[in-house]
């Protein structure tokens, strides 16, 4: 059981968190101290793709980094903490995963947690524009539907803006709809891939089963209960953890397999196909997951929505909404900001 923590990598079709080749990448985890951050950073820790691991936060950083640090594992570990010292967390980044915000609570919305988290969102996005403007940004900082236009609008402001890297880190959507169909089928949930677009809050959230490997099928009934449980399912856990958080464990799981199909693809591995929330041409939003074939430069191809079923378009329509007053309620803070 160790030995497949202990060397990990990820690749679609086989979803240990393991990866062989070498890297020296350093990569800044911003709210590294809390209940997404440690275990999200841990997880980092343990990959061969990491050389540098920055972890910042506004408090309990330098024990974070002091912990991790004794780890038996190659990536050097440094702890930053306060405002005066997130410039120096960012130099020389290659990518920065965002974690930072609070966290839901029972009765709350992603989109509760908007005017807190987008100034905190805006004022990381503002510290890597200025530090490493070059580096992929994964945001993981809720609600994405917005966070993601806030940081487009930021780097904007500073004339770095690259979509092509820029993520809203979708991938709790997919691995929860893999686990979730394995369930039912009684499958390998390592061997399941079911591509999820849209957004990352309740409704815009949209498993697309029709496109599911292994091919399966559900009746109607099933396949509404199925979806809504997808879509429904951080608030699944926000009630199980009754007022003690919110998805925190899985989400690290999600964010670091997308920080390593990054980082893999930045270290030239072909092929890495992951869904992620981004700049889009593919529908009238102006962001829009969809799977994304990753490349040394970040997006190297938008593959688009596929062919859907009846139902997966009227869901898709049924987003659509949503989506683009998330995206003008981010344009607008920003467009606001003093």
């Amino acid at each position: 059981m160790f030995s497949r923590i202990a060397r990990p990598t990820l690749c679609i079709a086989n979803r240990s968190l393991t990866t062989t080749s070498q890297n020296n990448a350093k990569v800044a985890v911003l709210g590294a101290s809390g209940g997404i951050g440690q275990p999200l950073s841990l997880l980092l820790k343990n990959s061969p793709l990491v050389g540098e691991l920055s972890l910042f936060d506004i408090a309990h950083t330098p024990g974070v980094a002091a912990d991790l640090s004794h780890i038996e594992t190659r990536a050097h570990v440094t702890g930053y903490m306060g405002p005066d010292q997130l410039n120096a967390a960012l130099k020389g980044c290659d990518v920065v995963v965002i974690p930072a915000g609070v966290p839901r609570k029972p009765g709350m919305t992603r989109d509760d947690l908007f005017n807190t988290n987008a100034t905190i969102v805006a004022t990381l996005a503002d510290a890597v524009a200025r530090n490493c403007p070059e580096a992929m940004i994964c945001i993981i900082a809720n609600p994405v539907n917005s966070t993601i236009p806030i940081t487009s609008e930021v780097m904007k402001k500073y004339g770095v803006y690259n979509p092509n890297r820029v993520f809203g880190v979708t991938t709790l959507d997919i691995v929860r709809a893999n686990a979730f169909v394995a369930e039912l089928k009684g499958l390998d949930p390592a061997r399941v891939n079911v591509p999820v677009i849209g957004g990352h809050a309740g409704k815009t959230i949209i498993p697309l089963i029709s496109q599911a490997t292994p091919k399966v099928e559900f009746p109607a009934d099933q396949l509404s209960a199925l979806t809504a449980r997808i879509q429904d399912a951080g608030t699944e856990v926000v009630k199980a953890k009754a007022g003690a958080g919110s998805a925190t464990l899985s989400m690290a799981y999600a964010g670091a397999r997308f920080t390593f199909s990054v980082l893999d693809a930045m270290n030239g591995k072909e092929g890495v196909v992951e869904c992620a929330y981004v700049r889009s041409e593919e529908t009238e939003c102006k962001y829009f997951s969809t799977p994304l074939l990753l490349g040394k430069h970040g997006i190297e191809k938008n593959l688009g929505l596929g062919k859907l079923s009846a139902f997966e378009e009227n869901l898709v329509a049924d987003a659509i909404g949503e989506l683009k007053g998330s995206i003008k309620k981010g344009e607008d803070f920003v467009a606001n900001m003093k």
